[in-house]
């Protein structure tokens, strides 16, 4: 499986309300847990920036892990940017790999 971040920014909308954002990350969650069953989440922060959040999660492929940004994109209140991540080991190893 491959590693992806994804960053989400709120739109204002979706932090008018206290406890709001508590319950559309479960409406989300449950969502992707429903329709996308082979994704793993490794991790989420709420951050400091201009992202409010930052995921890590782990997809068997690009599609799926596309379908989870179209998931959170979909509630209509947030954007997402999503990378994949090579852990460093495999990335070092790919590296020493290339010819000079």
């Amino acid at each position: 499986m491959a590693t992806y971040v994804m960053l989400t920014k709120l739109s204002p909308g979706a932090l008018a309300r206290p406890g709001a954002v508590v319950e559309l990350n479960r409406q989300v969650e449950e969502r992707i847990k429903k329709e996308c069953p082979t994704v793993k989440w490794a991790a989420n922060y709420a951050v400091l920036g201009p992202c409010d959040y930052l995921d890590i999660f782990e997809a068997p492929d690009s599609e799926t892990a596309t379908k989870v940004a179209l998931l959170v994109r979909s509630f209509g209140h947030a954007t997402t940017e999503t990378w994949v991540a090579t852990a460093w080991e495999r990335f070092a190893q790919l590296a020493g790999g290339l010819k000079s």
